[in-house]
């Protein structure tokens, strides 16, 4: 039997799992979590406040202190039957990376004893030859350190049959490079502080602090593991290299907000329930446009938690995926044809007491508008870094297409505020007049609904949602660390900008407000070809972001030199150095390289052991039953069939033809990294696409009998 149609049939089969604990969240919300309720329970008072402290930024961790929390994170994670402790942190693989060391340690008496010192809690040292440095370090100098990151909540991760504290660092070089996505993120928030803080101190209003915050939508697919595992390419990448579409696909848009499978809603409630336990906010979930892909959304939090939680939850639903008989593929184009994933960004900026710098609701007008220019300013001015922050090779298939923003960055204000705008650059009063409707469908019943301000634009990369930014252009399988970075460091260097301009201007203006104002009109004139409130997909704004001198970097090896700029070094001054710009942009090649190579390959070995061999089987089988026919009729009777082979039979050596020129091609040496993206992203990527288009035109014609691969329509839709 073909093992196709007996990995339909396991899938057909599959029994329901379940595992939903019998209680309330709040029950077991973060119990996985060394969390301030533990933290105020095991430590003395004094530690405990220096903990909390560090977790806001405002102190460090005192080195005294060192043992004695280590020892109640031992004795805590013992309790809840950890053996093992690790340093968890984000190299800029763009995964994460973890080395596990026992709780265990020679007495005094030559016995095992369970032991975790202070030392051991502050700082790792693991071998950094075999990380990706982008030049900072040759292989020989190999020495890394890891250090204790107490912004991030240690927990422990439940594998295998056991559990593991993992404890969030950072990671750096011997020489003190930078080697992870922590660190620059943590400068960036800073940054962002002091100069909000500035701000504060200009228009005389109270604040201690401020911080980013962040909600992650997370778009994803999950299809039958059977299936899933007869695909080689989506085994190796996450995706499908081949595959003609399926007769039904998301035409109908039928699968969005409908009703989810019960076999997925178990899965949902799984991973929903390991998130939970490990302090993830999760608040929604979905169906999406495509079939088979769903959203899972959190409760904003602060934006430094908020990246790490969704890099956990990336690994929860893949792992939990497995116990279901699934797969998660988060992959941004799993499918040609289809809807790829993204994960939105939803970003803001709050203060220590809670309150939301973009609420226009709950602000000063005009310390709103300040910060509002600066955003739109920042993004203006760094249209082209924040395009390389969310470049990829996987999310090039996604960009651009009628699912995605394009990645041309544009900002989507909304009806109100873009008029509030438009009147501050040919007056003076920024006073708004902001009246909350509502809608009545004079219906006894059904009570009256709140309209909001503004639409939302799905076409917009950078759209403002009525109290926040959402950056929508970031990848699904992205660590959003590296946007969220350039995102707060391009909107603090230009609050920076305005906030000096205003002071010259103060000099000059009666009152601050005047003095505000004029500066701030000249940053929202500089700035407006960024604003554009109409259809991002549509061929009318690419000709007019031309126009308006938008830059438009469609492939991501366009938009990684950008950080090898001199404009970029200065808005990321004390975040990185040049020389650490430079490794980001050559890692992010070598990353966008590697990864179109393996795609390549994986390509190349379907059509060469399964394609091609199938193909020309069945071209055996047509050729043969033509000949059995040709006894008993004449030829002229059989020229259709004729014809049907010899298509085939063009097929199949077209196939060969393109499979030879792209061997040829893949191994061409370039004197320069972003020569050889510059071919693969051009000239391989072609010729990926057209011995693709054979395969699918193949797939289409050869009898479904003897297809090995599970098609589209089957990974879609059986699960």
């Amino acid at each position: 039997m073909n093992p196709r149609f007996q990995a339909i049939s396991t899938a057909i089969n599959r029994a329901q799992s379940k595992s939903i604990p019998n209680a309330i969240v709040s029950d077991y919300f973060g119990i996985h979590v060394f969390n301030r309720k533990i933290v105020q329970k095991m430590l003395p008072k004094e530690i405990c406040q220096n903990m909390i402290n560090a977790q806001n930024n405002l102190e460090k961790i005192k080195p005294e202190y060192a043992d004695v929390i280590a020892l109640a994170m031992k004795e805590w994670a013992l309790s809840l039957g950890a053996t093992h402790y690790c340093h968890w942190f984000q190299p800029l693989t763009g995964a994460t990376a973890e080395k596990h060391d026992a709780f265990i340690d020679w007495g005094s008496q030559g016995q095992i004893i369970e032991k975790f010192s202070g030392d051991e809690l502050l700082q790792g040292e693991p071998d950094a030859s075999s990380f990706p440095s982008g030049g900072l370090r040759s292989t020989y100098e190999a020495r890394g350190y890891t250090g204790w990151d107490p912004t991030s909540p240690v927990f422990l991760w439940p594998g295998g049959d056991g559990l593991t504290l993992c404890i969030p660092t950072v990671f750096f070089s011997w020489t003190g490079d930078v080697l992870d996505s922590k660190i620059p993120f943590h400068r960036s928030e800073k940054k962002l502080n002091d100069a909000v803080l500035k701000l504060f101190k200009l228009t005389n209003l109270s604040c201690n602090y401020i911080y980013s915050t962040l909600g992650c939508e997370q778009e994803y697919f999950v299809i039958d593991r059977a299936l899933r595992n007869l695909r080689p390419d989506i085994v190796l990448l996450g995706k499908t290299v081949i595959g003609a579409s399926s007769p039904k696909g998301q035409e109908l848009q039928d699968h969005y907000f409908g009703a989810v499978k019960n076999r997925i809603l178990a899965y949902m409630q799984d991973f929903e329930t390991a998130a939970l336990k490990l302090g993830i906010p999760l608040k929604t979930r979905h169906n999406e446009v495509a079939p088979a892909q769903h959203e899972v959304a959190p409760v904003f939090e602060k934006a430094s938690i908020a990246i790490d939680h969704n890099i956990l939850l990336m690994e929860i639903m893949r792992q939990i995926a497995n116990k279901h008989d699934l797969a998660c593929l988060l992959h941004e184009k799993p499918f040609q044809g289809l809807n790829g994933s993204g994960k939105h960004c939803n970003w803001s900026i709050s203060t220590d007491n809670g309150i939301n710098l973009l609420d226009p609701t709950k602000n000063d007008s005009l310390q709103f508008l300040i910060i509002l220019t600066a955003v739109i300013h920042a993004v203006y001015q760094n249209a082209g870094l924040l395009r390389a922050t969310i470049g990829s090779a996987s999310n090039d298939y996604r960009l651009g297409g009628h699912e995605a923003p394009p990645a041309i960055i544009s900002v989507y204000l909304g009806k109100e505020l873009e008029e509030w705008l438009e009147n501050i650059e040919v007056q003076d009063d920024h006073k708004r007049n902001s009246v909350k409707q509502k809608y009545n469908f004079g219906i006894l019943t059904i009570p009256e609904l709140s309209k909001d301000n503004t639409d939302r634009n799905r076409t917009s990369p950078f759209a403002f949602t009525g109290n926040k930014f959402e950056f929508r252009a970031v990848g699904s399988s992205a660590n959003p660390a590296l946007a969220m970075t350039i995102l707060n460091a391009a909107v603090a260097h230009s609050l920076e900008q305005i906030i000096e301009d205003i002071e010259l201007s103060m000099a000059k203006e009666k009152t601050l407000a005047a003095a505000a104002i004029k500066i701030v009109r000249k940053y929202l004139k500089e700035s407006k070809p960024i604003r554009f409130s109409g259809d991002n997909y549509s061929e009318e704004w690419t000709n007019e972001a031309n126009t308006r001198k938008l830059p438009n970097l469609k492939k991501s090896y366009e938009a990684f030199p950008v950080f090898k700029l001199d404009k970029t070094a200065e808005v990321l001054d004390q975040i990185l150095t040049k020389e650490e710009l430079r490794s980001r942009c050559e890692i992010l090649l070598e990353s966008y390289i590697n990864n179109l190579l393996i795609e390549t390959n994986v390509l190349l070995d379907l059509f060469n052991t399964i394609v091609k061999p199938v193909s020309i089987e069945y071209q055996k089988k047509l050729a043969a039953a033509i000949n059995e026919v040709m006894t008993i009729l004449p030829d002229e009777k059989l020229n259709t069939q004729k014809e049907e082979l010899k298509n085939l039979i063009k097929l199949i050596d077209q196939g060969i033809t393109i499979e030879k020129k792209l061997t040829k091609e893949k191994r061409k040496v370039f004197p320069s990294l972003e020569e050889k993206a510059r071919h693969i992203g051009e000239i391989i990527a072609s010729l990926n696409e057209d011995l693709r288009l054979v395969c699918d035109t193949l797939e289409s014609i050869v009898d479904d009998q003897m297809w090995p691969l599970p098609k589209y329509r089957e990974l879609l839709f059986i699960v």
